[in-house]
């Protein structure tokens, strides 16, 4: 850098030029160090010049560009912060001037850091032939001013690249989703009905419409509402799981919307609602049906205002949230009972996805009854490793009112009891015992009358009332909402004596 005084000043503001043209074309942070470094031996000279970047997630630099000779011992070319002149300088992050530098003394090392954010990303050091103090501390300052104009570039290509490559990342995952239509990893089943539950969650997944899911009792719906949660934009912030069915009248209210301290007694401290809780991700209202006129006046305003008060609040609260409903209710039912909102049905009906119960999914039963079966056999370290010819009958033939949540409760149990390597039909449950499987047929195999089984059947009924009773015909014929007379003559009829359950 042995520069007359009178040019100086024209070759620091070419620099400055030529730097601020690159960092206006250049997208890559490599390309523009060499840039830079180009620029400086150019229009200024040094006899070694090196920029060492940190990696982004270590407090680690490595050089990324050099040019010349080393006089001073030669540097790492990875160095952690505090090693060394250039990672003293990264740690203090203030320029450090080194008079006679090299071994022969004849030259001087400056080091300035590259900060951005108050943090070294980088450092520059050069060595500078020897020269007076002023002008080497001329030097450092220039050499702190291109640091300065470079920590913007760096730093904006990096988050340039950063940004680039999340959104081509989302682009790649969201159109894989759109164009195979895959179903969510932690969603099991294949049928028709299912693989169209999985196109409506892609198709909605990541836009910010408001869902209502419909289906019964053990169908998924939460497994629906999360799907819906995790393929949106919304996945890296809270979903909030309310079961507005389960929470009694007088607190679902403050449990949605919050209250400020002293609301009412036992209010002792101001609390967040869970309208809050989800701030900027997903709130799932599972059993909707079930909320009381009150509450679903307050929740109107909640969607349409997109703001909430607190309980005992003054101030409206924004709140940026969507909203996934579930209910195994006929809504439509209610509207025309008064006993639901019909504005408020519209509002949450905007995407409505309809879960078909199990018995409509007959062909998805084994393969659900298997992920259980790998689910259980970790948590219970078994080794079941299939499902028995009867045992697979009885499942296919059961109607399954409590859907894929009884048949996960019916494998929990039978892997837990099994002996063996496989779930034979006695390892089921006894609402799945058919009467050929557990060999007591209601009608015998020589066969009956129908009058017999009928008075059989009777016999059974008014035996069991009386013990109930303690042999009390009159007390046993209320049970049974007949008359005591009636009653009188059945026991007679059937040759039963009531004075053998009076004890």
């Amino acid at each position: 850098m042995n520069i007359p005084k009178n040019s100086r000043m024209e070759a620091e503001l070419t620099v400055l030029y030529r730097i601020s043209k690159r960092m206006a074309r250049q997208h890559d942070v490599s390309s523009l160090i060499h840039d830079v470094l180009d620029i400086l031996e150019t229009e200024i000279g040094f006899s070694y010049a090196a920029f060492a970047l940190r990696h982004p997630n270590r407090d680690e630099f490595a050089i990324e560009a050099a040019r010349g000779t080393p006089g001073h011992e030669q540097p790492n070319a990875v160095f952690a912060i505090g090693e060394g002149i250039s990672g003293q300088t990264a740690q203090s992050m203030e320029a450090s001037l080194h008079p006679g530098g090299d071994r022969s003394g004849q030259t001087a090392l400056l080091c300035v850091p590259v900060i951005h954010q108050r943090m070294a990303i980088g450092t520059i050091t050069i060595e500078h032939p020897g020269a007076p103090e002023d002008e080497l501390q001329h030097e450092l300052r220039f050499l702190n001013l291109v640091s300065d104009i470079l920590a913007e570039g760096v730093s904006r290509i990096r988050e340039d690249i950063e940004e680039r490559e999340i959104l081509m990342e989302e682009n790649r995952s969201l159109h894989k989703k759109l164009s195979s239509r895959s179903q969510p990893d932690d969603m099991v089943g294949s049928c028709g009905g299912m693989r169209e539950v999985y196109n409506q969650i892609a198709q909605v997944a990541d836009s910010q419409a408001t869902v209502l899911i419909r289906g019964e009792s053990g169908t998924g719906k939460e497994m629906v509402a999360r799907a819906i949660h995790h393929g949106s934009t919304r996945r890296g912030r809270p979903f909030v799981a309310v079961n507005c069915a389960a929470l009694p009248e007088g607190l679902i209210e403050s449990e949605l919307f919050g209250h400020e301290k002293g609301a009412f007694t036992g209010a002792a401290e101001t609390r967040k609602g869970r309208f809050e809780q989800a701030s900027g991700g997903t709130l799932f209202l599972d059993e909707i049906g079930d909320i009381s006129p009150a509450v679903q006046v307050r929740l109107l305003r909640a969607l349409q205002e997109r703001c909430i008060d607190r309980i005992g609040g003054t101030a409206p609260i924004p709140i940026n949230v969507r909203i996934v409903a579930a209910t195994n209710r006929n809504l439509e039912e209610a509207i025309a009972n008064n006993s639901f909102r019909d504005d408020l049905y519209y509002r949450l009906n905007v995407f409505p996805i309809h879960i078909p119960p199990l018995r409509s999914r007959r062909s998805d039963i084994i393969t659900l009854a298997d992920h259980f079966i790998q689910k259980y056999n970790t948590v219970y370290s078994k080794k079941i490793r299939r499902v028995s010819t009867a045992a697979i009958n009885m499942m296919t033939s059961y109607h399954w009112p409590g859907n894929v949540r009884e048949l996960e409760n019916c494998i929990e149990r039978a892997v837990l009891i099994s002996q063996d390597d496989v779930i034979h039909g006695y390892s089921l449950p006894p609402s799945l015992q058919t009467a050929d499987q557990t060999n007591t047929p209601l009608i015998p195999r020589e066969g009956a009358s129908l009058h017999t089984m009928l008075d059989s059947y009777e016999r059974e009924i008014i035996i069991d009332a009386l013990k109930k009773r303690r042999g009390n015909a009159a007390a046993a014929s209320q049970d049974l909402q007949t008359t005591p007379r009636i009653m009188n003559y059945a026991i007679k009829r059937l040759g039963i004596n009531a004075a053998m359950y009076r004890k």
